[in-house]
């Protein structure tokens, strides 16, 4: 498949002025480079409407990372020289920039459990000595009962009152004992920050929006709640744009909850997907008409069983690893779907939505690790080519429906790859000297010309 069309709008009647809404899912690192190099073939395919022109940008885990600056007016092709290219406006996006540990609980957690397990000896004796004259009574009767029938349940009630007494030690525990994530998701705070600041870019959704008249939407979700955040500028804008993608991009157990808002008054948020995968009803709820959705992650569909390139194997035969990656991109992809479904039955949206995913049949985007930095390169340029594959096979659909919304689009303009030879770029001089070493490969706005 790769595009499923929900269009309810009359194609005849032009709306140009229309708000037309960006949405994107999360995907994690792989997941957000295969992203990213999608919409860098999308940038290329609108060519009088570029992907930095919409009026509404929703961002939901690694869509919020890239949506924030493409939001701020920073092209796909400068994020995709950023994350596995030659940097330019943007700084490069490193290795400990994601992977950075959560220093801080891995020594504070085990301190707790010092502190605890020296206290515990004394408080448990205390409690205990204190609970023998209220329970001595009743313990020589229950004593009794297990010396004339000494079994498991008379033991039990024995030693249950004094068990009870050990147990409400854990009442003066303020803290687990296990970090709450393997690594602290500030860096990537700290990276959005610094680049909106770089090129002079506002990190406030209210000056975005009367800066460059966009509205920008993040999710997360407030884990002490349990309920899913919009951040925006008319709509919780107690954090910063660079807060806000932290808040939203805090993958449970993997980072550490993003403690973010204003002081004395900061909540703890993790990842959006926990609650929303794409989250399309707010944008359509603020006024978008057409929405191109980008969502990078499906479960596949083992169809005469792709996984494997030689004999016959199931999804179970690869280990837990493939079936955790299975079961949640049919959670998540199930849940996108239900909303899809909702906005084709709702009769108040009259607009139109573009959802772009993989195919059901991608085995090689299914095995990259979402959280596999060193596949950032590949899952770009395979992203892509997946949308511009997608793009070819239903251009005549898309034309009609971006027509209506006065956006043109040229599938020739698309391009080879998401790269080209360095002595294929058009700059390059006739007389030049031939380079003698291998070509390295560059980034271009434009594909092959």
């Amino acid at each position: 498949m790769g595009i499923t069309f929900v269009q309810k709008s009359d194609l005849s009647r032009p709306r140009p002025d229309a708000r037309r809404a960006l949405v994107l899912a999360g995907g994690a690192i792989s997941g957000g480079s295969f992203k990213l190099g999608g919409l860098a073939a999308l940038n290329r395919y609108l060519t009088n409407h570029k992907v930095t022109d919409f009026d509404i940008y929703m961002g939901i885990s690694a869509g919020a990372f890239l949506a924030a600056p493409i939001a701020a007016g920073v092209e796909p092709e400068e994020l995709v020289k950023a994350i596995v290219g030659e940097p330019g406006k943007i700084s490069r996006f490193r290795l400990f920039d994601f992977y950075h540990p959560n220093w801080r609980e891995f020594v504070q957690r085990p301190a707790y459990l010092l502190r605890d397990a020296a206290t515990f000896a004394p408080t448990m004796w205390l409690r205990l000595l204190r609970a023998v004259p209220r329970t001595l009574p009743a313990m020589r009767k229950r004593a009794l009962d297990f010396l004339a029938d000494p079994s498991l349940e008379t033991a039990e009630a024995v030693v249950l009152p004094y068990l009870t007494e050990v147990a409400k030690h854990k009442e003066t525990r303020r803290h687990g004992y296990l970090p709450s994530g393997l690594f602290d998701n500030s860096k990537i705070e700290a990276y959005i920050r610094h680049n909106l600041e770089r090129n002079g870019l506002p990190n406030t959704f209210r000056k975005l929006k009367l800066l460059r008249g966009k509205s920008l939407y993040i999710g997360a979700t407030n884990i002490d709640t349990a309920q899913g955040v919009v951040f925006g500028h008319d709509e919780d804008n107690s954090v910063t744009i660079s807060e806000a993608v932290q808040a939203s991009t805090a993958i449970p157990g993997f980072f550490r909850p993003a403690r973010v808002g204003p002081p004395g008054r900061e909540q703890d948020y993790v990842d959006a997907a926990v609650r929303k995968t794409a989250n399309i009803s707010t944008a359509v709820h603020h006024g978008a008409e057409l929405v191109i959705c980008y969502n990078p992650f499906r479960p596949i569909v083992n169809y005469r069983h792709r996984l494997t390139t030689g004999g016959r194997s199931s999804i179970s035969d690869h280990g837990m690893p493939m079936i955790i990656n299975q079961a949640f991109r049919t959670l998540l992809h199930s849940r996108l779907r239900l909303g899809i479904e909702k906005l084709r039955m709702d009769e108040s949206f009259r607009g139109d939505v573009i959802l772009v995913e993989p195919t059901e049949t991608d085995a090689r985007f299914f095995r990259m690790n979402p959280v596999a930095f060193w596949e950032r390169s590949a899952a770009a340029e395979h992203g892509f080519q997946s949308v511009k594959q997608s793009i070819s096979k239903h251009d005549h659909t898309l034309k009609k429906i971006l027509t209506a919304y006065g956006i043109n689009a040229d599938v020739n303009a698309i391009g080879d790859t998401l790269r080209v030879p360095e002595d294929e770029r058009p700059e390059r001089r006739e007389d030049a000297p031939a380079a003698k070493s291998k070509p390295r490969l560059r980034l271009v706005a434009g594909g092959r010309r």
